[in-house]
């Protein structure tokens, strides 16, 4: 049955609407002459005379006799509402009209009491419009009817009334708070007016929720008023300088202390660009100028000592042209400035690995064997493996302040509820998006929102009812445009309803609008897209959210509710296939939706990273038989190729990196460290980086020893081959597993757990490499000097050759990528003006990246965790567009003894003696201020509405033993607070109040809005509140900015709030436990990185025995993190949990990629460095030249094809992601992180050794007799074949 729209009057709906009841109490047919005397001590209307209808209420008679003295019954009557100025003269009204008054009067001061100003204006004008005796002067009854009755009744008047009264009356007025809904009182008593013309137009309106009949308020400058004058008493400022009247800041901006401007944070800019960018510009700017000043004067200088030489032909004959200046450093191994000295620590790692090789190639099966005990023994540990997927405590350190705090809230309040939404959007059509209301739209909607109501879940059974969100006891919190129908269709009209919706959107706290659990729903969340021409009825989506208990994690009544969710997740699939069919979209989101299409994206993620591992494994294992099996010795003997393979060593390679990934998870679960998705995404590529390119280089130098030493046992070739390369390894990895170990020194747990997983992977593959993969190769030499052919050892191949003595088949070809460093790359990189241009490009490289830092962006939008075709998506797009509602935030108070006098002051708003610094005052101050705050609306202030409950003027709220509690009291209720309750007799009070429900007859009971805001235990004598919150809200967060400012807000108003008042506050929202991170990501990047240099600079120095050549590579590592995160800002992709942990991967293979070369370079093969071509020879620098030239000729061959290609092809297969996350933070991250590190480590990194690098040291495995030397020699691949002299054969 259709409800009559304001057939009843609910008293706090009718004070609002006191315009009518207030004016039936004064006002008379359209004849000027019913007040045909304006003078002094005369009336114009007077008494009640009838009614315009049966439904209406009793209107005044038109009345023009002079002010009468009244008895003094009806005088004390008057005076008990209208004050003391009332006790002498005549007036204006009789015992009936002031009993009405009063009844009306006290209705409307329950929702502008908290404002004494406000109270006293708008008593002022009803009292004065009624009673006084000068009524005539300022009231002109224009119009008149027959009543009921038989007697004339007042229809329409003019009431003149001057501008500075209305002024006065609006303004002090205009800000009052109406506690339970967090609405303005002007929303009320108004109807949301902007002016004080508006106001009273709205007061005098003729109208079905206004005045019975029309009051019309001119302007006295309007018309010609003849012997009338406008009253003017003097209106009450909100700020008076009486504190009986004065205001609380929450109502009155004027009475707010000024709180301290904050300073705008990262506002240095110059120009457009931020102060680093524009400084590190400017320096390199300085650079090229003097590089341009210094090459100039250098030219200058050579022309003009050429000119002036005395032997100026002699020196053009032996000088070397231009172009021969530019290549000609080393002439002959001759001539050569070769390393003399050795390094004690060198010489002894060298020794030291010496031995360690050969014991393991002498005891090959034994090393094996051992080996795979221990990891064995270490992967025991995979019983206690468990993966952490919960958000919560990946990203947030339990002992931190948002750990904490959350903890706090769930135990003390519960955790926060889950909330169910969906949007119903109609922007399915071409011409674009379009209202979405309609009659038929509504049925659909109020048909679905029954279905979800009603619909039990499969495993359990239970309905909405058993698992929502009940503050009353009576309805679910359904946050709909139901609601405003009382959530049946049968109460919307066809032909009413949009003026009725109107009508709710714009007073959503009249008791025909609230909803079953009798909270006022705003448009903001029940309506979306309205706002383009404020017009509520062109909205472009319906909002529901549906509000569920949350219960602790893992707990039964926590699967209950996601069984519920699982049937409604399944219930709106098949309503958005209904709105589709309407023409309609339909997106929604769950509780349960986040993890269940998280998990769905990183099951879609582990098929395409298999993929990626698969393709470097299959690259690693053939590319390293490519060392020794060429194009020639396959065309001498296709025989070689099944017995020089050496896809079973890349394969038992490959093993071993799996394995210390295991031993690694193994370890680490025993030790209760959970396993991270970001863990086991990415430990294998790390290790897969580190672990390839090491065996690259032991295989590509023992293949090396082969050829200069082929007469030794493959006992010894083994041990000098890992001489050689075992310091290089140890290198590298110390200084990965360092930096790595110290980021266990986080409290972060996704990034601590990762850097404890992954210093334990690289320390154990090191230790595999130079142990088990040396036993290994061994026993493949054998294989192989056998003739057995690879994958089937026991197959002998007869017509193989050995390779031992290799040089006569042409074994010791020397592959196109090597042939190109040693012949081409090389020699052009180390040509001067090359040098010079490569330094110029890769320091412009780091003052782009150093110049991007500012702009690289915190954050982590949660639509990128989604596979792209997640309904979810839809759902957050539709959230950012539509819901014009902030989350909500919590201010806690923790230990306040509220029962106290001083601590309620601390706490309250609404009350004279509240603190100016107060809680719920400085919040109220924050939200005038929402674009540096974020906090927007009203604060839900528990204490101020419990003391309103009190307020013996609201008769229905408080009632005790038949009586309306504090009546009578003495000292009485007031808004000084010291007629309020303390100690026992307020715990008593506020348990009856939270009790209370929110109904028709008190609207300020606490059951519904409070229930949960408190918790009380009366039998403790030390603190019976030990804690309570005052809910706001923030703004629409729109982006991660947003978020990450509004949390960072929202800490320092709690800070400011308990520094001031001595009081412990913490801010809560369900969203700051994920942003918790941003507050220290920056310094904890910077601490993490900054800690890792060091010991990059500290070992390398340690280890090459030159702090030049440490600062080389440190300062290279540091360039390739640098233009990591320059590209990172180029392409998008925000600093977080997992781009910190991707950076510290930055620096680990960084290391990788540039160990090698350096050690190679300070300790550089005599076997090597003795080829450097002729064209070398000439410069000052020519040890370091030849020095960078032979470091690139021994290990960069292994550097490109071991890691940079590995890692590239495996790389290139996250292009084809499903997920968003994977493709934004892993490929491009990983990408920039390949073709950076291979830049700066084979480009950059041998120029500035050949520069700045430090002196050489003699390589022990170079040294020996002139048999060695002479073995060097059969190292023709080393020779190119047109730089051979005939006699160095």
């Amino acid at each position: 049955m259709t409800r009559v729209w304001g057939s009843s009057w609910p008293p706090f709906v009718a004070s609002l609407l006191l315009l009518g009841w207030l004016l039936e109490v004064a006002a008379g047919s359209s004849d000027s002459t019913w007040t045909a005397k304006h003078e002094a001590g005369r009336c114009a209307l007077k008494g009640q005379c009838g009614k315009k209808s049966f439904f209406g209420g009793q209107l005044p008679c038109p009345d023009n006799s002079a002010a009468e003295v009244p008895n003094e019954d009806t005088r004390n009557k008057l005076v008990a509402i209208c004050g003391d100025k009332w006790t002498k003269g005549a007036i204006c009204c009789d015992g009936d009209q002031i009993e009405s008054l009063s009844t009306n009067l006290k209705r409307a001061e329950s929702i502008i009491s908290s404002c004494p100003a406000c109270k006293e204006n708008f008593f002022n004008l009803f009292c004065t419009f009624t009673c006084s005796p000068d009524q005539s002067l300022f009231v002109n009854v224009t119009e008149t009817q027959e009543a009921n009755t038989g007697k004339l009744i007042v229809t329409e008047l003019d009431t003149l009334w001057s501008d500075d009264y209305g002024k006065g009356f609006y303004n002090s007025c205009k800000d009052v708070k109406f506690g339970v809904t967090g609405g303005k009182a002007m929303d009320f008593i108004g109807g949301g007016a902007k002016n004080y013309t508006k106001f009273l137009k709205f007061l005098g309106d003729t109208k079905p929720f206004g005045s019975p009949f029309q009051i019309n308020f001119p302007r006295p400058s309007s018309g010609d008023f003849t012997n009338m004058t406008a009253a003017n008493p003097a209106a009450k400022a909100c700020n008076d300088t009486d504190e009986a009247y004065r205001c609380a800041c929450v109502d009155c901006p004027a009475s707010c202390p000024e709180l301290l401007t904050i300073a705008e944070r990262g506002a240095c800019h110059v120009g457009a660009l931020p102060c680093l960018s524009f400084a590190v510009i400017t320096v390199y700017c300085a650079f090229l100028l003097l590089l341009v000043a210094a090459v100039s004067g250098h030219i200058a200088y050579q022309k003009h000592s050429k000119r002036k030489s005395e032997r100026l032909q002699l020196l053009q004959d032996a000088a070397l042209s231009e172009d021969e200046d530019e290549g000609d450093d080393v002439r002959h191994a001759g001539m050569l400035e070769k390393p003399q000295g050795q390094y004690w620590i060198n010489s002894y790692c060298d020794a030291a690995f010496n031995k360690l090789g050969f014991v393991c190639a002498r005891f090959p099966l034994i090393t094996i064997s051992a080996s795979v005990v221990v990891v064995a023994v270490l992967s025991i540990g995979w019983v206690n493996f468990a993966v952490e997927t919960d958000p919560v405590r990946l990203w947030v350190s339990p002992s931190s302040e948002a750990a904490t705090e959350k903890q706090f809230f769930d135990s003390n309040f519960g955790p926060f509820y889950r909330a169910e939404q969906a949007f119903l959007v109609n922007d399915t059509h071409s011409s674009g998006p379009g209202p979405v209301l309609s009659y038929d739209t509504l049925a659909w909607w109020f048909d679905l929102e029954n279905r979800v109501q009603r619909f039990r879940s499969m495993k359990e059974g239970v309905s909405l009812e058993s698992v929502c969100f009940n503050p009353t006891g009576k309805a679910c919190v359904v946050q709909s445009i139901t609601g405003y129908f009382g959530g049946s269709f049968a109460n919307v009209d066809p032909d009413t309803w949009r003026e009725e919706l109107r009508h709710c959107t714009e007073q959503p706290g009249s008791q025909e609008c609230l909803p079953g659990f009798q909270q006022p729903l705003s448009k903001d969340i029940i309506l979306g897209g309205w706002e383009r021409t404020d017009d509520i009825l062109d909205a472009e989506a319906l909002i529901t959210t549906w509000v569920v208990n949350n219960h602790p994690q893992g707990s039964e009544k926590e699967a209950v509710a996601m069984d519920w969710e699982e049937m409604l997740k399944n219930l709106l699939q098949d309503a958005q296939r209904e709105a589709k069919h309407r023409g309609l979209r339909l997106s929604f989101s769950t509780e349960i939706s986040l993890e269940q299409e998280l998990n769905k994206s990183t099951n879609t993620d582990a098929k395409i990273v298999l993929v990626s591992y698969i393709i470097m494994f299959l690259y690693a294992s053939l590319a390293l038989g490519s060392t020794t099996l060429t194009v020639n010795s396959i065309l001498h003997n296709p025989a070689n190729a099944m017995v020089q393979s050496k896809f079973t060593l890349g394969v038992i390679g490959i093993l071993i990196v799996l394995m210390s990934v295991s031993a690694s998870v193994g370890l680490f679960s025993a030790c209760g460290i959970k396993v991270t998705l970001i863990i086991a995404e990415v430990i294998p590529f790390l290790v897969l980086a580190v672990g390839v390119d090491n065996i690259f280089l032991i295989v590509h130098e023992f293949e090396r020893v082969n050829l200069s030493h082929p007469d030794e046992s493959v006992e010894t070739r083994v041990s000098k081959a890992l001489g050689r390369m075992g310091p290089s390894i140890l290198l590298s990895a110390s200084t990965e597993t360092v930096a790595f170990a110290l980021g266990a020194a986080v409290g972060m747990p996704a990034v601590k757990n990762f850097a404890a997983y992954a210093a334990g992977a690289v320390l154990v593959n090191a230790l595999l490499q130079v142990t088990m993969f040396v036993a290994v190769l061994s026993l493949n030499q054998r294989r192989v000097e056998s003739r057995r052919a690879d994958c089937f050892p026991c197959v002998r191949v007869g017509r193989a050759d050995t390779g031992r003595h290799g040089a006569q088949y042409g074994y010791e070809e020397e592959g196109g990528l090597q042939k190109f460093i040693r012949k081409v790359y090389a020699p052009a990189l180390l040509a001067r003006k090359v040098k010079i241009a490569i330094v110029v490009v890769f320091l412009g490289i780091f003052t782009a990246g150093l110049a991007l830092l500012p702009t690289v962006a915190l954050g982590l939008d949660q639509r990128q965790a989604f596979p792209r075709d997640s309904y979810l998506i839809s759902y957050f797009n539709d959230l950012d567009q539509y819901f014009n509602t902030g989350p909500p935030v919590y201010f806690v108070v923790k230990d306040s003894d509220v029962s106290e006098r001083l601590h309620q002051q601390e706490l309250c708003a609404r009350y004279s003696t509240c603190h100016s610094f107060s809680l719920t005052n400085v919040l109220e101050q924050e939200s005038k201020r929402s674009d540096v705050s974020y906090i927007t609306g009203s604060t839900a202030s528990w204490i101020d509405d419990f003391f309103t409950w009190l307020n013996p003027t609201n008769e229905e709220c408080c009632q005790e033993h038949g009586k309306t509690c504090f009546a009578g009291r003495d000292p009485p209720w007031n808004v000084t607070l010291y007629g309020m309750p303390t100690d026992g007799e307020f715990l008593h009070y506020l348990s009856k109040w939270l009790s209370s429900p929110t109904n028709e007859a008190c609207p300020f009971g606490g059951a519904a809005p409070y229930s949960n805001a408190l918790v009380i235990h009366p039998s403790s004598t030390t603190n019976p509140v030990p804690a309570s919150h005052f809910r706001t809200s923030h703004t629409p967060l729109r982006s991660q900015s947003d978020f990450i400012s509004a949390y960072a807000s929202a800490r320092r108003i709690a800070s400011d709030v308990s520094e001031s008042q001595n009081i412990d506050v913490f801010p809560y929202s369900k969203f700051y436990i994920f942003f918790d991170q941003y507050a220290s990501i920056v310094s904890l990047a910077g601490t993490l990185l900054g800690s890792a240099v060091f010991i990059i600079f500290f070992l390398t120095s340690l280890l090459l025995g030159s702090l030049a050549t440490g600062l080389v590579v440190t300062v290279t590592v540091i360039m390739i993190v640098v233009a990591v995160l320059g590209t990172m800002a180029l392409v998008h992709v925000s600093l977080n949990a997992i781009s910190l942990v991707n950076l510290v991967i930055c620096v680990g293979i960084g290391v990788e990629f540039c160990a090698h070369i350096a050690r190679a370079f300070q300790f550089p093969s005599n076997a090597v460095l003795a080829k450097a071509p002729h064209h070398l020879v000439g410069r000052m620098a020519r040890g370091k030249d030849a020095r960078a030239w032979a470091s690139l000729v021994n290990v960069g061959g292994s550097v490109f094809s071991g890691i940079t290609v590995t890692k590239f092809l495996g790389v290139a297969v996250l292009a084809w992601t499903r997920s968003k996350i994977f493709e934004v933070y892993y490929f491009r991250v990983w990408l920039a992180l390949v073709v950076w590190a291979a830049a700066h480590a084979l480009v950059f990194l041998p120029v500035a050794l050949s520069l700045v690098g430090g002196e050489g040291y003699i390589d022990p495995e170079s040294e020996g007799s002139l048999e060695d030397d002479l073995n060097a020699r059969r190292y023709r691949s080393l020779l190119p074949d047109e730089d051979v002299d005939s006699d160095d054969y």
